[in-house]
């Protein structure tokens, strides 16, 4: 996965689980700070990618989300379990899962099978 697609996932899932409002997420990786903000709800997610200059958005229902990012034209699929969130990246064709304690959250990508660490 793309990191600012695995950045936009990892704050999606964060502010999901965590309740966070937060206007950024905190990559660790690349350690600094990503502004990504917007509407996160059950039902819907409509956040923009300031950095990437586009919108990660779509509906949701039960915690399973369809999720369309418009810089790099691809589906990602979604879902939020408890504390833990799970999907099916298009654009690799590859999946990643990943949990969400407090603010921090660690996300496996499968297509370099290494885990990122971001904090919303």
């Amino acid at each position: 996965m793309k990191a600012h697609v695995r950045a936009a996932v990892a704050y999606v899932a964060g502010r999901l689980i965590s309740g966070s409002l937060a206007g950024h997420v905190f990559d660790y990786s690349n350690g600094g700070y990503r502004t990504i903000a917007g509407n996160v709800e059950d039902d819907n997610i409509n956040v923009y990618d300031y950095e990437a200059s586009c919108n990660f958005t779509g509906p949701g229902s039960d915690g399973t989300f369809s999720l369309y990012h418009y810089g790099d034209s691809h589906n990602v699929s979604l879902k939020v379990d408890d504390n833990k969130f799970s999907g099916y990246d298009y654009g690799t064709s590859r999946y990643f899962n990943g949990t969400v304690s407090g603010k921090s959250i660690s996300l496996f990508d499968y297509d370099g099978g290494s885990y990122f660490n971001y904090s919303v």
